[in-house]
């Protein structure tokens, strides 16, 4: 596997580098992302895709009275998740488990966001997924996708070359796909210069 394998499922020593590399270059992105939305401090947020747990201590400052789960098929971002926000589990304000995007192992209607960043290139069924997400959220619930490349610089076509299993969307792909499971509005925000794009979806 090449290293740059390690960005869809991070494994061995190489996943470890990897997941430490995602938190600190996606950290612009993500606080970028989340200037563009409002929670409760009290929400339940689910970060699918975890990675290395950044935006899950991200989760924690913005909801100090809220509980945020991780969930990433990855057992190197588990644990270097947990690692990161050990003193949230202790306090049981945070929960980061294994587990699949395209069948999550949560209730329906259980939380008031889900945020997916840099991740959905490598979900295998983007209407199967978004499905889940839509199945997780409570009504009125919101979906924030935040990624880094947002389909307009062929530049970026390099990253599917290196990487197997990835495919990077435009902001009409996305929204499609969102509304085919009933996600009733979307919001998109995007910074042109750096081709980032961030998408808020309502149940």
């Amino acid at each position: 596997m090449g290293f740059f394998e390690n960005t869809r499922r991070p494994k061995g020593f190489g996943g470890k580098i990897m997941v430490k590399m995602m938190n600190s270059g996606h950290s612009k992105l993500a606080h970028w992302g989340f200037s563009k939305i409002s929670v409760k401090e009290d929400a339940k947020i689910l970060d699918a895709g975890c990675g290395g747990g950044a935006n899950i201590a991200l989760w924690l400052e913005k909801c100090k009275n809220g509980h945020i789960t991780g969930v990433d098929y990855s057992k190197v971002s588990v644990e270097e998740s947990k690692k990161r926000n050990s003193a949230a589990i202790k306090q049981n304000r945070c929960e980061i488990v294994q587990g699949n995007v395209a069948g999550m192992p949560f209730a329906d209607s259980t939380f008031d966001c889900v945020s997916a960043f840099e991740t959905i290139y490598f979900w295998p069924d983007l209407k199967m997924c978004f499905g889940e997400v839509y199945r997780s959220l409570k009504n009125g619930g919101i979906f924030m996708i935040c990624n880094e490349s947002d389909g307009t610089n062929t530049a970026d076509e390099k990253w599917t070359e290196k990487i197997g299993g990835m495919k990077i969307y435009d902001k009409e792909q996305i929204c499609t796909a969102l509304k085919s499971v009933g996600f009733s509005e979307t919001k998109s925000f995007s910074d042109e210069k750096k081709h980032w794009l961030c998408i808020l979806a309502k149940k």
